[in-house]
């Protein structure tokens, strides 16, 4: 049985997505992996000094890692939601680098197929995500759809 995984934010970027990967599911039988990525390069990506003072840097960060749970939340529940008919369907969470935790998914053969959105992970993610697209066109050998 062939396995798709679409990445997934909760919020309209993925959207279309998700729609594309569960009608293609649907249509093959294949089972769907919902994923989401927690962003674990924040505290590099600010630095040490942010703003002369540790506890202004640490609100800063829990203020992120907050965010990134909600949208983690929303994620399952739009997976969720959108799924609740395929007979195989889950979601994973993962924590790291988004492009590279993507990447090490597909390497490691989690699924035959991935699709994704182009501005997923954009919401919550650092700048860096937004060179997802190219990273994953670049480096996931299996078939690659974007919407």
């Amino acid at each position: 049985m062939a396995r798709i995984a679409v990445t997934v934010d909760g919020t309209s970027a993925s959207t279309a997505v998700l729609q594309r990967a569960v009608a293609t599911a649907r249509a093959s039988g294949a089972s769907l992996i919902g994923v989401f990525v927690i962003d674990a390069g924040w505290a590099d990506f600010i630095g040490s000094d942010w703003q002369s003072s540790r506890n202004a840097r640490q609100g800063f960060l829990d203020y992120v890692h907050e965010e990134q749970r909600r949208h983690a939340d929303a994620a399952r529940a739009q997976f969720n939601a959108a799924t609740q008919d395929l007979p195989d369907a889950r979601f994973s969470l993962l924590v790291g680098e988004p492009a590279e935790e993507v990447v090490r998914l597909m390497a490691n053969g989690g699924a035959d197929m991935l699709f994704a959105g182009s501005g997923v992970f954009q919401a919550c993610g650092r700048p860096s995500v937004k060179s997802l697209a190219r990273i994953l066109r670049r480096r996931v050998r299996q078939p690659l759809h974007f919407v």
